[in-house]
């Protein structure tokens, strides 16, 4: 057989895949999106959590410098006062030394939700900083857990 007639051949032959062949290929892309899916997901929720807490810390240091600079902020005091200069801060003081972060988004916890400052502090002495977790709300465990720094 010359090789002209062997590609002859291999035209008129079969091209592609049969049904059974596609199905049994998405039968088994479905088991192991079945299987590896929820651990990815579980993941996705630790990673969220272990970024809100480094967030946090650096949120509790900005707090540490403001107390150092302006003195601990009233009680009440939200967090946006590492952002905005509060009414109590002469301008000219907090244009040498603030704001204390980069932007606004800084303020915001990796579910959408603004953290909070707690003067005085339920877990420390003078102020907290806190994030309510994936659901908005107090307590909760897992993706829903209270975070509390410093």
């Amino acid at each position: 057989m010359n090789r002209k007639s062997w590609n002859r051949r291999r035209v008129g032959g079969r091209a592609g895949f049969t049904i059974i062949e596609v199905i049994v290929i998405v039968v088994i892309l479905g088991v192991i999106a079945a299987v590896i899916g929820p651990r990815l997901l579980g993941r996705i929720g630790q990673s969220k959590q272990a970024v809100a807490k480094a967030n946090a810390a650096t949120l509790a240091g900005a707090i540490k410098q403001f107390a150092i600079d302006f003195g601990m902020p009233e009680s009440g005091a939200g967090i946006t006062v590492l952002w905005e200069r509060p009414g109590n801060v002469e301008e000219s003081a907090w244009n040498g030394k603030g704001p204390y972060i980069d932007n606004a988004q800084q303020l915001l916890d990796p579910w959408g939700n603004q953290y909070l400052l707690r003067i005085p502090g339920e877990k420390n002495v003078d102020f907290d900083v806190v994030s309510y977790g994936a659901d908005g709300q107090p307590g909760g465990e897992s993706d829903n857990a209270d975070i509390i720094a410093p």
